[in-house]
């Protein structure tokens, strides 16, 4: 069986970054007439249009999405074989600046650090909080990673899919939602915690409810899931979170009970995001992969 030419995951990897042929064409130094080419045979491969016209713009398939991670993510590891032994880790002294917010911190950040300082001693990861207004810190180089979901990015920045979780609802051992069936109606009549760094009472559990007509009461609002968790252990409020921090309590042994909430709640998709200046740093490349690494390794039983 003859071998693919390889250098269509390159071509594709860059077209669905750019969204653009005349784009793609720039960032691999093509005529926008070869790089049209290159998206002919793209398509011939995958047998999938890939780039359809809208508007005056091109988007991708849904074909296309569903491979944008593993191209991506075969990418990024082909290019490591190659620059793998330009870094020595042992010797690397150097902190890595990463934004993120206490869902990875607390479920992933000891392993992490395990693992880093296991290959890289000298290495620092100093972790910052979310911040509203601060959008050009990759740029500026006040960050070098940033990890979260919905963030909202300038086009030049590079990103890979690091875990999707769903929510899950938690609420202290004999809390009365637990008595009997539980339907939205139902699940809608408990008092609620929502957590927003940003103060925000409503999000996709509202919306999910509204389109039920059914609104739910939220009395509390707190900035973190780990400090909506010691706010609510004696109470008989309800806390939507993550299942990654589900299981971390689980883990901790905290006296609560995790259960299905009854609504078609989207799936959230983590991702860690980082600037193209460090895009072939293989400090930086190393981090990257060690981060994608621990989120496939999943949490401790």
């Amino acid at each position: 069986m003859p071998l693919p030419d390889l250098n269509l995951l390159v071509a594709l990897d860059v077209l669905l970054d750019e969204g653009s042929v005349a784009g793609a064409a720039r960032r691999m130094h093509l005529s926008a007439p070869a790089m049209s080419r290159t998206l002919a045979r793209i398509r011939e491969a995958v047998g999938d249009p890939i780039l359809v016209r809208a508007g005056r713009g091109l988007v991708p398939t849904p074909r296309a999405l569903e491979l944008r991670e593993q191209v991506r993510d075969l990418v990024e590891r082909a290019s490591g074989l190659f620059h793998a032994d330009q870094v020595d880790l042992s010797g690397l002294e150097r902190t890595f600046n990463i934004r993120t917010n206490d869902i990875f911190m607390v479920c992933y950040g000891g392993r992490l650090f395990e693992l880093a300082h296991r290959e890289a001693p000298g290495a620092v990861l100093r972790f910052v909080p979310e911040i509203d207004g601060d959008d050009d810190a990759m740029r500026a180089g006040r960050i070098d990673l940033m990890i979260g979901a919905s963030l909202t990015l300038s086009p030049e920045i590079k990103s890979q899919g690091l875990f999707e979780c769903r929510f899950t609802g938690m609420v202290r051992e004999g809390h009365p939602v637990l008595e009997g069936p539980l339907d939205a109606a139902r699940f809608a009549t408990f008092e609620q915690i929502s957590v927003s760094r940003r103060g925000l009472a409503r999000g996709p559990i509202d919306q999910a409810l509204a389109e039920l007509g059914l609104s739910r009461k939220v009395v509390m609002i707190a900035p973190s899931f780990f400090s909506a968790v010691l706010a609510m252990l004696e109470s008989d409020l309800v806390l939507p979170m993550p299942d990654p921090v589900v299981a971390t309590c689980r883990r901790l042994g905290l006296p609560l009970r995790a259960f299905d909430i009854p609504l078609a709640l989207e799936t959230v998709r983590v991702r860690q995001s980082w600037h193209p200046r460090f895009d072939s740093d293989p400090a930086h490349r190393w981090l990257r992969g060690l981060i994608k690494r621990c989120c496939e390794e999943g949490l401790p039983g």
